[in-house]
């Protein structure tokens, strides 16, 4: 799968430019994170990689075909949207029924359809809720739900807007694993959020957002080691990285384990260093004291001869 825009801008009617001539690629089955302070353009990025929303101006390609040359619906087949809030992609009378209603729309044959459905609520984590009506279900299993209904599609690409929100920590392992088994079946997954942690814990590419362009964009290190533009940004690094950072470390880390690490690390070059200067100063006093008792100065020249 690559996803190409070519100087894309997206003007609203309002007037608002949302977006101002972006250049990106996005290829291969490595999974994505946008990141970026609301109102940074994100949602209206992604929104362009299935039809959504139109450019302005500007080209988008999808495997090297414009994107005016199909239907939104016709693009869905190949690129799946996840919207942010669940209320607004839910619809159906159950969770079987979500996930059977794409599927059927798109001529995929039921027993495809009912092979993947249990594959699917076990990944998502609603085997035992296929027969339950969406609204009854959790925050959680609603967004699970709407992931799951995405997923039955088998589209090449993914794109889940925000998907941490109201999630707990069962909740965000559960994403990880579903991050992690899109990938390994050969898909393209991004995802918008404001969860850093969460980020640079299943992300190696991460792309940063302002104000319409992408001022950012590289691996967890290198976008997190970017201080003062990611605060143009307003993009808070997790906790622990902000801690190292304020400790003056000067490796980015974004666990404890590696904070520890690299702390004694660099505590320990540190203190050697003074230990090379102090032992430095002690033979220079050293050879000041010898040379001016035998009657020679530091610089070897004879004050005095015995």
């Amino acid at each position: 799968m690559k996803i190409e825009l070519k100087k894309i801008r997206h003007v609203y009617p309002t007037g608002d430019e949302a977006l101002k001539g972006i250049d990106l690629v996005i290829e291969g089955t490595e999974p994505v994170a946008i990141i970026g302070q609301n109102g940074a353009g994100k949602t209206t990025i992604v929104k362009h990689f299935n039809g959504i929303l139109r450019p302005t101006s500007g080209e988008v390609l999808i495997n090297g075909e414009s994107i005016e040359k199909r239907s939104t619906a016709q693009w869905s087949k190949k690129v799946g949207y996840v919207f942010q809030n669940p209320d607004d992609q839910l619809f159906l009378e159950s969770v079987r029924k979500e996930f059977e209603f794409g599927p059927q729309k798109i001529g995929m044959p039921q027993e495809e359809i009912d092979e993947r459905m249990k594959w699917v609520a076990e990944l998502v984590g609603l085997s035992e809720k296929l027969d339950v009506h969406p609204f009854d279900l959790t925050s959680t299993e609603k967004k699970f739900c709407t992931i799951g209904s995405i997923i039955m599609m088998n589209p090449d690409a993914l794109i889940f807007d925000e998907p941490t929100c109201g999630q707990d920590v069962q909740g965000n392992l559960r994403l990880h694993r579903i991050i992690e088994t899109l990938k390994e079946r050969g898909k393209l997954c991004i995802t918008i959020s404001h969860d850093m942690k969460f980020v640079v814990g299943n992300f190696k590419r991460i792309i940063v957002m302002c104000r319409g362009e992408v001022i950012l964009d590289g691996d967890a290190e290198t976008v997190f080691a970017q201080v003062e533009t990611l605060k143009k940004s307003f993009v808070t690094p997790p906790p622990i990285t902000k801690v190292a950072q304020g400790a003056g470390l000067t490796k980015t880390v974004f666990t404890t384990e590696a904070f520890m690490k690299v702390f004694e690390q660099e505590r320990t070059v540190s203190e050697n260093g003074r230990c090379k200067d102090s032992n430095l100063r002690n033979q220079n006093r050293r050879g000041r004291e010898n040379g001016c008792r035998d009657g020679r100065a530091p610089s070897g020249r004879i004050l005095w001869e015995n």
